[in-house]
């Protein structure tokens, strides 16, 4: 592995859409327990749903630190790669390389500096250096040369592309006093072209209420094909969320992707609220980092947090499995519907995430995709 000081731009690169062929799937083995209830049992048990889900139609590599090791290999299934690499939590998309490819499908990876989520003015836990580490050692380990960003603040869940030129942020997060607080949104935006190999980037004004990121856009809005995005959306006007979905609406219809179309919006609803509940806050160490989770605190639940393999949607569900009456059934079934028809050559999977939402996340925050390639490095 080589560590390039230069930009993706200047040599080809860019970062493919989700919705293009895959090579794999990157996750993290649920560990702390001040961040996963009750031991991270519960956690670990819907985590390997979701990985046999991706595993049906691409690779799926786990990475788990020496302690959970072997737990972690003798839980998944076999054709799931497993390898020890320490780390501070589950959340790849944040801490693994965002990847990046060139016309002849010459794989790379970015590292980007890592501070979770805000470092000292509000990040979510430290230390974090075992996160930053791990872009590098995963692009090693895939003899991926590895483009060095610096100290840029950036994590995967707070962009999407789609693949043309459009990149796509929420104001609320990339603009946030923890992350790159020296930079302009000018400077910041074209560090976002330099690197992502994008002419265009939106930006939403905000995500989804009580979003711990800073409302990363991976949770509010995702592109479902070049031109279209799906955006959750609420029909309760006493809702925190209905405003803060208006607003990005309004902005996306508004405005044009990098090829001057414009923006397509499918609406999914969002999920009746989501609390966490006495028990679960009991369930939680305290490590004196983890921000202390309250009772009733509300969960930034979301049907677009899900993750696109090459065969099928991975998406979350919110209906209580021993409650048939829980209004959030009725929700499930909507938002599984709308991506069966906006995905009609992918198998849509809805698996209840309740013990990931707990954690602070859902699907697509559990994951990062190595899209396809021929080669590596682009150094033979």
């Amino acid at each position: 592995m080589k560590i390039l000081e230069s930009r993706p731009v200047n040599d080809g690169f860019y970062m493919p859409a989700e919705y293009d062929r895959h090579y794999g799937c990157i996750m993290i083995w649920p560990e702390r327990t001040d961040s996963w209830s009750f031991g991270g049992y519960e956690a670990r048990k819907v985590f390997v749903k979701i990985a046999s889900a991706i595993a049906e139609s691409e690779k799926v590599i786990v990475c788990a630190g020496y302690s959970q090791y072997e737990n972690a290999r003798l839980a998944l299934p076999d054709n799931i790669r497993v390898i020890e690499m320490s780390n501070n939590d589950a959340w790849a998309r944040d801490c693994a390389p965002t990847f990046v490819v060139d016309d002849a499908r010459t794989l790379r990876g970015i590292s980007w500096c890592f501070n979770a989520w805000g470092g000292l003015v509000d990040g979510l836990y430290f230390p974090w250096d075992k996160d930053n580490a791990m872009a590098y050692k995963l692009c090693d380990m895939l003899d991926a040369d590895a483009y060095n960003a610096g100290d840029f603040v950036l994590e995967g869940g707070s962009i999407h592309v789609d693949g043309e030129g459009t990149a796509m942020v929420t104001a609320s997060c990339l603009l946030s006093k923890g992350r790159n607080p020296s930079l302009t949104r000018s400077e910041i935006e074209q560090k976002l072209k330099d690197y992502l190999n994008v002419s265009k980037v939106l930006w939403l004004p905000c995500g989804v209420f009580n979003d711990e990121t800073n409302e990363h856009v991976d949770n509010i809005c995702a592109f479902t094909q070049p031109g279209h995005v799906v955006l959750g959306m609420t029909s309760d006007r006493d809702d925190v969320q209905y405003d803060m979905s208006m607003q990005c609406l309004d902005y996306l219809e508004n405005e044009t992707d990098a090829k001057g179309r414009a923006i397509t919006v499918h609406k999914l609803p969002m999920p009746s609220p989501v609390y966490i509940t006495p028990e679960e806050c009991e369930g939680l160490d305290s490590c004196g980092f983890e921000p202390v989770r309250t009772a009733g605190e509300r969960l930034a639940a979301s049907y677009v947090n899900f993750y696109i393999s090459n065969n099928a949607i991975i998406m979350p569900g919110f209906g209580k499995p021993d409650n048939p009456d829980d209004v959030n059934h009725i929700y499930d079934a909507k938002a599984k519907e709308i991506l069966e028809s906006l995905f009609p050559s992918r198998r849509v999977i809805q698996i209840y995430t309740r013990e990931i939402l707990t954690g602070g996340g859902n699907i697509h925050c559990l994951t990062q995709q190595i899209p396809f390639f021929c080669h590596t490095g682009g150094t033979q």
